[in-house]
Order: C-alpha cells, then structure tokens, then sequence
C-alpha cells in the first residue's frame, strides 16, 4: 500500500465519514428505484429543453468552439454542460427543507459517468448513484441554516457534495476515498445570489460547476488526491465560512428516514419555485372567477400571504425579461389569474405586458401560518378584493408537486414528454420508456443526443 493510501485509511471522524456510512447503510428497494428513474426523466427532459433557450444555445454555441479540434470531452465537462442546461427553465425538481435543486447537479454527475466509454454500470447501479447523490446534497443543505440562502445559492454550495458522492458509489470509491472527494467537493462550494438584480445566466453555470466539480474530487480521489475530512464542520470549513447559523447535527439526523429523493417536489411550473404556490392558489381563483362571469377588470387589489423567503427572491412588481418574470411572486400570481395554463408563454414579452395592470395590484406579505411552517411547508394564501366588495380567497399549505400533493406519475411523464419536445425532439416516448426501464436489472443508459 502506498504511503498515500495509507494516509488516506487514517483519517480522524467527521461529519463527511458519518454521511458515507450513512448513505451506504440505506436499503434500496424497488420503489426507490422506480422514484428515481421519475427523477432522472424529469432532469434529463430539463437537459433537453433547456437547449431551447437563449443561455442554453449560448452554451452550446461555447461547447461546439471549444471542440471543434481534435480532443474529447471527458465526463467532467459533460457534466458541466448537462448541469447547466438542466437548469435553465426553472423547471427542475427542488428538495424544500434544503432549498437544493438536486436533479440539475446529481443526474448530469451520474450520467456523465456511466456513460463512459467502456464503464459497465446497469441501471439500478446508476439510480443508486442519483439516490446518493441526491441524499448528500440534501443532507448538507438541510444543515446550512437559513441565513446562508440570503447570500449562497444552496443548489452551488452543496451540490458537489451530491456529484461527489454519486460518482464515489459509480467509481467504487473506499470510504476513505469518500471521504477525500467529500472534502475537495466542498472545498469548491461557492455560488452567490448576486446575478438576480441584473438577471444573469449565471445560474446556470452554479449547477454545471456543482455537477463537474463534485465529478472531478471523486475521480481525483480514486487515484490517491487527498482533501479535508472536516470540511464541513472544521475551524475553516464550510459551515465556519459561510453558514452564521449552521445546524451541524442536521447532516446525519434521522437517519432511518425514507431516501431524499423521494421527499423531493417535481416543479408543474415554469418558474421559481418559491411562486408555485401562489400560482396554484391564483389558479384556483380563477375558476371561480370564470365560474361567476367575473374578469380582471373587476378586480382591485390582490393580496399574496407567502413566506419571508419567496419575497427575498420574488419580489418583482414589473419584470422585464422572461427570467425575471419567473422571478415574479406579482406576475406569476397575474398569470395565474388570467390564464388556465402557466407554460413558457406566460412569461414572455406578450404576457408580460397584458398582465403588467393586474401585476401592479398584487401586494406581497409575509404572513402566518406560511411563515412559520417554511422550509418544511411551502405554502400561500391568495386574495381577490373585488370591486362589488366580495373577497374571494384560496389557500395552500403545500405546493403542487410537494411529497404532500404529488404529481400523478402520468403528469411527470406528461411534463418530460412537453420539455423534450420543447427541446426538439419530436418523438420522445422511447427515450421516456428507456429512461423508466433503468429500475430493471440489467438495464442500460440510452444514447442521450445533447449536442
């Protein structure tokens, strides 16, 4: 053995040793892989769609440069590339308590892997990965603390935690060398909110960063590369740096509890996630506006009780970009209230300006119970003033989507069929057939055409 590995079979205990014994320990049984190849539909039709986008044609316009000689893309690159576009629509999946997109870091990581030239990974060997990967990038989030989400964008701080330990179960990695790509993953967490006051394509770039850089420690550690086995809670770790209110204990509570992933949201809608409630409540507004003959025109004011969360993200009274409009508690619920569907369309130029009147009515407040139950509860309440004087109002406490109101296993497949084919592909059902077949043994990845 040489010295390195020696070194690397010593190390002192940590957070990052428990969370690998941890996620190893967990049974998998055939519902958890059933959840996450639905997992791993829903991110791979957001890779796809997200092609369909003025960022994402930008990165592939970067990615056909970058190879047009004669070298290959290794999987971290791969990675990058799949992580960046899975996260451009908005419509990826989200874990609620840790405020992680899991899907746009982990699936990209895991995929990029298996799909190498010559590696012999099945099916249900590649969705154990994704349930790793998702169970570690959630398990630090749920750690940081509140505080770190008003100035970290939690999906760039700890997914490479969850790429890392996807690739460590895809690469057979010991627990120390777990351990060791655990540590050179966080070491590269970082991912600031600053991009949302000019609408920026930079978060895109957190998720592909988060998917290669986790991907890259855990190749680096399977060749002997040591990184810090307390990362997270060291005198210079992560939570020291970057979390004034860190939950530590978090990282490896509850241990028994059902895999991460299956107590993650599926998004309906094409928009931040903190608008989906609202949307959902203004929805039903809308139908009993519709019912009684009421418009928008009868409407006076709009009142939105969220959580304090949302109006630090989406409090955007006029947007003038399609990102921003996502980003938009005010147009998103004027949307919802004037329209039966919320799709991409609704948050584009023509949309924008007819709902603008009605946007500029809605008033947002931080109101309980909703603030209180959040991250555990993602809820809102929506109120219509009437000009007559009648108040009409609908409540949620949880978001469409969420553990506690599921999308029907027909409308996630109805969704990745949509994005696929806003993506450009005209016929998507056998790659959603191949994708949902990876929970059966012996199973294989189907050839996925990106670029």
């Amino acid at each position: 053995m040489s010295k390195t590995a020696k070194a690397a079979e010593n190390l002192p205990d940590s957070l990052t040793a428990g969370l690998t014994r941890l996620i190893r320990q967990k049974p998998v049984g055939p519902r958890d892989l059933d959840m996450a190849a639905l997992f791993v539909l829903d991110a791979v039709a957001n890779i796809l769609g997200g092609r369909n986008s003025e960022p994402g044609r930008t990165l592939l316009a970067w990615w056909n440069e970058a190879l047009s000689g004669n070298s290959g893309a290794d999987a971290g690159r791969w990675a990058f590339l799949m992580g960046a576009l899975c996260h451009i629509l908005e419509t990826d999946d989200l874990h609620r308590t840790s405020v992680v997109h899991p899907g746009c870091v982990v699936v990209p990581a895991a995929w990029a892997l298996a799909a190498r030239p010559g590696a012999e990974v099945d099916g249900p060997a590649f969705l154990t990965a994704v349930l790793h990967g998702f169970e570690a990038a959630t398990r630090v989030g749920m750690a940081v603390g509140a505080a770190h989400y008003k100035i970290w964008h939690n999906t760039a701080t700890c997914g490479p935690f969850g790429s890392a330990m996807a690739g460590a179960h895809l690469l057979g990695l010991s627990e120390a060398e777990t351990v060791h790509a655990l540590g050179n993953a966080g070491s590269q967490s970082s991912g600031l909110w600053q991009f949302l006051e000019t609408g920026a394509m930079t978060k895109h770039l957190h998720a592909g960063h988060a998917a290669e850089a986790g991907l890259r420690a855990a190749e680096l550690a399977k060749v002997g590369f040591t990184g810090p086995p307390k990362i997270l809670e060291g005198e210079k770790g992560f939570f020291r740096a970057a979390c004034p209110d860190a939950k530590p204990e978090a990282v490896l509570a509850d241990a028994g509890a059902p895999w991460q992933l299956t107590l993650t949201s599926i998004k309906p809608w094409p928009s931040c996630r903190h608008t989906h409630p609202a949307i959902d409540a203004a929805g039903g507004l809308r139908a009993r506006l519709k019912a009684a003959g009421t418009t928008a025109e009868d409407v006076v004011k709009v009142e939105a009780d969220v959580y304090q969360a949302a109006i630090d993200v989406c409090d955007r009274p006029s947007p003038d970009t399609d990102y921003d409009a996502k980003f938009s508690l005010q147009h998103a619920v004027a949307v919802a209230l004037l329209r039966d569907k919320v799709d991409f369309e609704a948050f584009g130029p023509e949309e924008r300006d007819h709902a603008r009147a009605l946007a500029a009515r809605v008033e947002l407040r931080a109101a309980q119970p909703y603030d209180g139950a959040y991250p555990i509860s993602w809820g809102s309440a929506v109120r219509v003033h009437l000009k007559s004087g009648e108040v009409l109002e609908e409540t949620r406490k949880s978001a469409k989507g969420d553990p506690e109101a599921p999308l029907a296993r027909d409308e996630m497949i109805e969704k990745a069929a949509m994005l696929m084919r806003h993506g450009g592909i005209a016929a998507p059902d056998r790659l959603i057939e191949d994708i949902l077949a990876l929970a059966q043994p012996g199973s294989a990845l189907p050839v996925l055409d990106i670029v």
